[in-house]
């Protein structure tokens, strides 16, 4: 993660980027680390929810692309399956994307919510007011740790 702080900025929204997808990394740690490092505050919230909200629709389109037949056919999953989660997303709907910052299910609450086509504009504006106020809290835990540590 050191050469991602190196990068800055652009190493924050990089990083927030592949968090919000299937890869395994933490933006958290990494914007924690960049405001002990300087960071303006805000700006790093923002960059940071930006990359984070790109990953998470770059995951809500893979599950777009996705097709039932190839999840029947090569993930060996059953029709009845797919019906009962669809129901659990349609149940939810869009409201589902507000819970995409979550570690690991987040990432799968975005790629349902493509592959069950869930409205892209309601999923998309949820999916950045859920991963901001994810980061806003974040930041706003560093402040006050900083403050009560002096």
């Amino acid at each position: 993660m050191e050469w991602l702080l190196n990068l800055g900025y652009f190493g924050l929204f990089l990083g927030s980027f592949v968090a919000a997808t299937v890869v395994p990394f933490s933006s958290d740690v990494q914007l924690v680390a960049m405001l002990a490092a300087g960071g303006n505050v805000w700006f790093c919230v923002a960059v940071a929810t930006l990359g984070n909200w790109l990953g998470g629709l770059t995951s809500y389109w893979l599950g777009w692309l996705g097709k039932w037949e190839w999840i029947e056919k090569y993930m060996r999953v059953r029709h009845e399956t797919l019906i009962k989660h669809k129901s659990k997303v349609d149940r939810y709907g869009a409201w589902l994307a507000l819970l995409t910052w979550l570690p690991f299910i987040g990432d799968i609450f975005a790629i349902a919510l493509g592959f069950y086509r869930v409205d892209f504009r309601k999923s998309a504006l949820l999916m950045l007011i859920g991963k901001g106020a994810r980061f806003m809290m974040w930041a706003l835990l560093f402040l006050w740790g900083k403050a009560h540590i002096f």
